[in-house]
């Protein structure tokens, strides 16, 4: 690889320490590099009209939410996204501070590398004022309820047929590579991200027998909050990868689909998935 860009997060790299110990080291190799760093508010924001067209890989220098921004932001221009963390967990980065040149060092002079293909979700709130913007979501689009303590009735249909009502505190859609997130804390199956499926899980469901269903990539997914009581309001949050978008209340729906777009995931790691997975099944946490 001859061009690089790196997207930083200054809250989890002070001073963009790593962020330019990273493009001096990239420089003295003979490559190209910029960066920037996310700007406020909320440190969440980058210009991606700054990343050069030739660019051929985006170190992100953050934590999981860094990189889930990233790509999510960047899934139109199909460049491979490698995530160094530095943030509290990083399960889904590559390398952590502390073997970051290293590993970076591998891709200037051996080439040593894989890129993974990951698919992303589109979801459109549809409310009484119309259709909202599409969003994507790399690993999860997450329907929770909100205000009173108590759960929430959500009518779930698959292709326009009715699948199952839901009382529960909410529900969540996982792609594969969002199966070991939230999804997996809430009951849902871990799921190869390799492959293309939808994941849906209840969450706590007031029923014995509720469990995650898996759909097809090609099935949308439709899920309207239904009345409980006329004494008061129904109403649930829902995110796109943890980030708040909006509300839905009794009557308004949310669909859900495949996102035409992918993430491309740049790995270093020559482990397998089912051998990553029985490293962690023997007592590592995700």
């Amino acid at each position: 690889m001859e061009h690089f860009y790196i997207i930083a997060n200054p809250k989890r790299d002070q001073g963009l320490k790593l962020t330019k110990e990273l493009y001096q080291f990239i420089l003295e190799h003979g490559k190209h590099c910029g960066y920037q760093a996310n700007q406020e508010p909320e440190g969440i924001i980058f210009d991606k009209d700054q990343i050069p067209q030739e660019t051929e890989c985006i170190l992100v220098v953050g934590g999981d939410g860094t990189l889930l921004r990233a790509a999510r932001n960047m899934a139109d221009r199909n460049i491979p996204l490698m995530g160094i963390n530095t943030g509290h967990v990083g399960y889904l980065c590559e390398l952590e501070e502390e073997n970051a040149i290293q590993g970076v060092s591998r891709l200037l002079t051996e080439d040593d590398y894989t890129v993974e293909r990951r698919m992303l979700l589109s979801g459109c709130c549809v409310c009484e004022q119309g259709a909202k913007e599409e969003r994507i979501a790399l690993n999860d689009i997450v329907i929770h309820r909100s205000r009173a303590l108590q759960v929430v009735d959500l009518v779930i249909s698959v292709n326009g047929q009715y699948l199952n009502t839901y009382s529960a505190d909410g529900i969540i859609i996982a792609t594969p590579t969002g199966s070991t997130a939230y999804s997996m804390s809430a009951g849902g199956p871990i799921v190869d991200p390799n492959v293309e499926l939808l994941v849906v899980t209840p969450i706590c469901p007031h029923t014995l027998n509720a469990k995650s269903i898996v759909l097809g990539a090609g099935d949308e997914i439709t899920i309207e909050v239904e009345t409980r009581s006329t004494s008061q309001e129904e109403q649930v949050t829902v995110s796109f990868d943890g980030e708040y978008v909006g509300v839905l209340t009794a009557g308004e729906q949310i669909k859900v689909k495949k996102a035409q777009g992918y993430t491309r995931i740049l790995k270093l790691s020559r482990l397998s998935f089912l051998e990553r997975l029985r490293k962690k099944l023997q007592g590592s946490s995700w």
